[in-house]
């Protein structure tokens, strides 16, 4: 795997994130929505805008919209160009799956990526109970550290007794004028950043820091270069830890990860307001005191649970301000 170092146009880029704060603010006068670039929020808005649905405010854990009757609704979306075909539950619990009851509704949408824009063209729509039903059944044998499932079209259609319902192109949903407005400066964003799938997950964040810090953002996943999040023009590489407070979560901290983070030259920890699409605070930190504390912690952890009598299904551990001393970090931006 290859990749290209591009200096970014710091004035252009300025530019164009402007118009992205203006969307932003604009649709949280309108719709009580904010940070609408996280967490693949605008496909949410894409499903919403194509079935009349309204956006629910807020992020993980909430519900995600209601229509005219006030029926509620949980989305779920796959891409076409994904390698996994199925629609994924993560960290699941028996209280997140207990809350589908109280969802009238689950869309399993599907997203074709291989037209620009992207385009909503067909879901399945269960109901909550049934989907609630079906993965507590289904999760009892999941071992997997993650608490992960994948739903498939065949789970769906065999289990749940479902089938798929097409949709029209929606041509003047209540959300289009932004949705185009987005559509209009994307691609000319991700070209000026250098990088791909911006609105995918949380990479605008990685985006804004590696601005400030002369790096690109690595739009790929997997392999070499795709085990690290950003790089600098002398080849050097960096993993990123992006959050609205001074708490970074690290996930999945296998051997290999954490192997993976010595090779890094330094661990960036940041802190991004979400509301006005800026950066706050950008530390950097010595790779090896990071690994050193996150094992302590780690192993903090797995005593405190096992003194609780508890399994620990996820090996998840958060580095606060109070550890940035112990592990040198220092402040860069």
């Amino acid at each position: 795997m290859s990749y290209e170092y591009k200096k970014i146009d710091r004035k252009k880029f300025e530019l164009l994130i402007n118009r992205y704060r203006n969307i932003q603010s604009d649709f949280l006068k309108n719709f009580n929505v904010d940070d609408i670039f996280s967490n693949s929020k605008v496909y949410e808005i894409i499903i919403a805008n194509e079935l009349d649905h309204i956006l629910i405010p807020g992020h993980s854990g909430s519900k995600d919209a209601k229509d005219e009757s006030g029926r509620i609704y949980e989305y779920k979306h796959y891409k076409e160009s994904s390698s996994n075909h199925t629609w994924t539950f993560n960290d699941f619990t028996d209280s997140t799956i207990e809350k589908l009851n109280s969802c009238d509704f689950v869309i399993f949408a599907h997203i074709d990526d291989s037209q620009y824009p992207e385009k909503f063209d067909w879901y399945y729509q269960v109901n909550g109970s049934i989907v609630s039903s079906y993965l507590f059944n289904a999760t009892k044998k999941i071992m997997n550290k993650r608490n992960m499932i994948n739903v498939s079209r065949k789970n769906i259609e065999n289990l749940m007794n479902e089938y798929k319902r097409k949709i029209k192109n929606k041509k003047n949903g209540k959300y289009s004028q932004w949705l185009d407005k987005i559509y209009s400066i994307e691609t000319k964003l991700e070209e000026c950043a250098n990088v791909k799938n911006l609105l995918t997950s949380n990479k605008i964040w990685e985006v804004l820091v590696a601005v400030e810090l002369n790096h690109n953002v690595n739009s790929e996943q997997g392999g070499r270069l795709g085990a690290h999040d950003a790089f600098d023009e002398f080849g050097n590489f960096y993993e990123y830890k992006v959050s609205k407070t001074n708490s970074w979560s690290f996930q999945d901290i296998s051997d290999n990860v954490l192997n993976k983070y010595i090779h890094d030259s330094a661990i960036i920890l940041a802190v991004v307001d979400k509301i006005n699409i800026k950066v706050v605070a950008i530390y950097s930190a010595n790779p090896n005191k990071v690994v050193k504390r996150l094992k302590e912690k780690l192993a903090m952890k797995i005593e405190k649970f096992r003194n609780e009598g508890k399994a620990l299904n996820r090996l998840l551990v958060t580095l606060t301000k109070g550890d940035l001393d112990l592990i040198n970090a220092k402040k860069i931006f």
